[in-house]
């Protein structure tokens, strides 16, 4: 088999690729009182799916992928707010903020590795949450953007108490986001972004213009994050400081871990999972919630590397 025929077949899409979508759209029959946290979670999905770009295929460890989700609803919120409250424009105004962000932090980011990389995503977040909250007559500071009127979707779809519309229209971009990264990690770029993750010495020894296509793949995860940043900002039609925290880039590193790191459904399997278990854990245990997710996080670590799907995959295996 040649290797043109060898991307062709990965790229074909399978049948048990579409089990995600199926149980999605039978969710919004099965738990219609619970549609507003079911539009949370497929936002995290798409957050997280993001971060899989960078962390899993292209191997940059970062602990400040919350920047590009903060500024995403911050630039969807001031532009419903003070602009527009047309959701689809919105959206394109959250991704081209969040990845003009990507890029010039990946400009000066991605020349380091290692420890420094790392601190250098931290000083990222830090530096733009301060700048949201001074910038208080722009973002509302610590009391949060207010004022976000979010109209009908094309002017027909009004974004309900229920969280219907919110669904549909959260389940719809994430399809097409899902659609676009799939594409892209089966593709050459993709597959040399594996490469670069695998053996960055030998990808300069061939001539790849590493730093280029990192630099390519942290803004257009840049941007991802934007629009799941924006769609938050749109679906609860709020904004606060909280967006831009360090605990959001933690706790989207600990769904990406649950699910499997580089496995692009790991996404899907990791935020759904952590929402779940956040929301039943907060109501079993408000006080102590978090001890049990770093439980599970602790013994999924040691007894499952690689995820649910990691486990999954030993299991089908023996």
């Amino acid at each position: 088999m040649s290797p043109v025929d060898a991307l062709i077949r990965r790229h074909r899409l399978r049948a048990i690729e579409l089990l995600p979508w199926i149980i999605a759209v039978g969710g919004y029959f099965a738990f219609a009182d619970y549609l507003p946290l079911g539009s949370q979670i497929l936002i995290m999905i798409l957050f997280a799916l993001s971060l899989d770009l960078v962390l899993g295929y292209a191997g940059i460890v970062t602990l400040g992928h919350s920047a590009f989700f903060g500024v995403g609803a911050y630039a969807a919120g001031i532009y419903a707010a003070r602009v527009s409250g047309e959701p689809l424009s919105g959206l394109l105004v959250g991704a081209v903020a969040a990845g003009a962000v990507g890029w010039g932090s990946g400009m000066v980011i991605l020349r380091t590795q290692g420890l420094a990389l790392l601190m250098l995503t931290l000083a990222v977040t830090a530096l733009l949450a301060e700048a949201a909250n001074k910038a208080s007559f722009v973002t509302g500071g610590a009391d949060g953007l207010q004022g976000v009127d979010i109209s009908p979707i094309f002017g027909v779809f009004r974004f309900d108490l229920f969280g219907r519309t919110a669904y549909v229209y959260c389940l719809v971009v994430l399809f097409l986001a899902w659609l676009f990264a799939r594409h892209l990690v089966h593709s050459s770029f993709g597959q040399s972004l594996i490469g670069i993750r695998e053996n960055l010495v030998r990808m300069h020894a061939i001539g790849s213009p590493v730093r280029r296509r990192l630099l390519a793949v942290y803004t257009i995860a840049a941007a991802l994050a934007g629009v799941a940043g924006a769609l938050l900002a749109q679906t609860t039609q709020f904004v606060g400081l909280t967006v831009l925290g360090f605990q959001r880039s933690g706790e989207i590193v600990i769904m990406l871990v649950f699910g499997g790191v580089g496995r692009l459904y790991g996404a899907f399997v990791g935020a759904t999972l952590y929402m779940i278990a956040q929301d039943q854990l907060a109501k079993m245990d408000p006080e102590f919630w978090y001890f049990w997710i770093g439980l599970l996080l602790v013994l999924l670590v040691m007894f499952a590397r690689g995820g649910i799907l990691g486990l999954l995959d030993r299991v089908v295996r023996r």
